[in-house]
């Protein structure tokens, strides 16, 4: 009686929208760590572990881009896809080395 009224009818409002700018909203800051991260390891002049953090840092940041930027994607479809375990784990993976790599620059 209170069901939808259309086993496949589906609206779903402004929840890809939402979605898409939380997306939107996450890259932004990672985008502000990264170039932080950039000041913070060139500020006592360049070392080989800084570059090589920065490398690394960068590579983090350009494999969660690709998994945003493929979100993003995804959402301007009528019915977009459930985030894949693969794409949330690299996600997630990326973060978290990130932030390893942000507290190796703090010591």
């Amino acid at each position: 009686m209170g069901g939808p009224a259309g086993a496949g009818a589906r609206d779903p409002g402004l929840q890809p929208e939402r979605t898409r700018l939380a997306w939107r909203r996450t890259t932004l800051s990672w985008t502000v760590v990264a170039v932080l991260g950039i000041k913070l390891a060139l500020m006592g002049g360049a070392t080989a572990a800084g570059v090589a953090g920065l490398a690394l840092a960068a590579l983090l940041w350009i494999g969660f881009l690709a998994v945003s930027h493929r979100r993003i994607r995804a959402l301007d479809t009528p019915r977009p896809p459930v985030l894949s375990a693969r794409g949330a784990l690299v996600a997630a993976g990326c973060t978290v080395a990130l932030a390893v790599c942000g507290a190796a620059l703090l010591w």
